[in-house]
C-alpha cells in the first residue's frame, strides 16, 4: 500500500508549471479532499529546489472532486527569494477548479525552538486498528460499512480513545490516534510531507462534532471540508508511527474549526494542522 500512495503523490508533469495526478485506484464517488491537498503541494514541490523544503500551506475546498477522473494542477511561481519561496496552485476537473492552494518554501536555518509536550498515551503496539476494533462489533455493523473497513488503504489509523461507530455518546472534542503509511514510500522528505499532507485530513473534521453526539453517517448532518492547512516544522518519516492529537476550540454557524498536532514516537512536534468545515442540520431524506 506504499506504493499505491506513492503512485498516487507521484505527479506527470504534462507542461512546465502543469502537472496530472491519476485518479483514485479503485476509486468511486467523491474525491478525498486529503489526496487532492498532497498532489496540489507535490505540483508545487515539484517547482522549488529541495534546499527549501515546504513549511506551510493552505488549501481551500472549492468544488467536490470526481475520484474516478484525473486531475490537473497548475502552479504559479510567485516568488523565489533568499530565504523563501512561495507558490500557488489550482486543481483543475472537467474545466472547472475544485481547489487552490498557496504553499510557502523555507531553506534551512538554526533559530529559537520551543514545542508542546506530546500527551502521554498508550503505544501504538497496545493499540487495536479500526478494522480490528470494528471485526469485534461486525455483528452490529452494516455489511457495507465493514467492506469499506475491509478494503485495503494505504494508511494504517490506531485510535487511542476508540469510538464504536453507532456510539453517540457525548464527548469532548479531543481525540488522538497513531497513523503511518502502510509499507515504504522511499526516501524523499518531500514524498513524506505530501503524505502528511494527505494523511492529515483524516478525521480531523469529526472532532468538532463530538460534544454533539453527530457523526458522519448521520442523515440529519451535511459535512464538508472548506479549508486546510498544514504547518511542517521538521523532519519525519510517514512509514513510521506519529500520533496525530486533534481538538477542537470552537463550533457554530454550521461551521466547525478543528486543529491538530501531529508528533513523533520520540515526541518531536513535527508537524500541525488546521481545518473548518461545514456541520449542517439538514432535514433527512425521507
Amino acid at each position: 500500500m506504499g506504493q499505491w500512495l506513492h503512485d498516487v503523490l507521484d505527479l506527470e508533469q504534462v507542461e512546465e508549471n502543469f502537472f496530472r495526478g491519476i485518479a483514485t485506484p479503485q476509486g468511486r464517488g467523491r474525491s478525498f479532499g486529503g489526496q487532492v491537498v498532497g498532489q496540489a503541494l507535490m505540483s508545487a514541490i515539484r517547482t522549488v529546489g529541495p534546499e527549501r523544503p515546504v513549511h506551510s500551506l493552505h488549501a481551500y475546498f472549492m468544488r467536490p472532486g470526481d475520484a474516478t477522473q484525473p486531475v490537473l494542477y497548475q502552479v504559479e511561481r510567485d516568488r523565489d527569494g533568499r530565504s523563501f519561496a512561495t507558490r500557488r496552485v489550482i486543481a483543475v476537473q472537467a474545466g472547472k477548479p475544485i481547489l487552490n492552494l498557496a504553499a510557502s518554501f523555507h531553506v534551512t536555518e538554526p533559530g529559537l525552538a520551543h514545542q508542546y509536550v506530546m500527551p502521554d498515551v498508550p503505544a501504538p503496539e497496545d493499540l487495536k486498528s479500526e478494522l480490528e476494533l470494528a471485526e469485534e462489533m461486525a455483528d452490529q455493523l452494516p455489511a457495507a460499512f465493514m467492506d469499506w473497513l475491509r478494503t485495503p488503504r494505504p494508511v494504517e489509523m490506531r485510535p487511542v480513545h476508540p469510538r464504536p461507530p453507532f456510539d453517540r455518546t457525548v464527548r469532548e472534542p479531543e481525540q488522538a490516534m497513531w497513523i503511518r503509511v502502510r509499507g515504504s514510500i522511499g526516501d524523499d522528505p518531500a514524498m513524506h510531507r505530501s503524505a502528511l499532507a494527505y494523511t492529515s485530513d483524516f478525521g480531523l473534521l469529526g472532532t468538532c462534532v463530538l460534544p454533539f453526539a453527530k457523526a458522519f453517517s448521520d442523515a440529519d448532518m451535511q459535512f464538508a471540508s472548506l479549508d486546510h492547512a498544514v504547518w511542517f516544522h521538521d523532519d519525519f518519516r510517514m512509514d513510521e508511527w506519529l500520533l496525530y492529537v486533534m481538538d477542537s476550540p470552537w463550533a457554530g454557524g454550521a461551521r466547525g474549526f478543528n486543529r491538530g498536532q501531529i508528533f513523533t514516537r520520540d515526541g518531536r512536534l513535527v508537524a500541525s494542522a488546521a481545518q473548518e468545515g461545514l456541520i449542517r442540520n439538514i432535514q433527512p431524506r425521507g
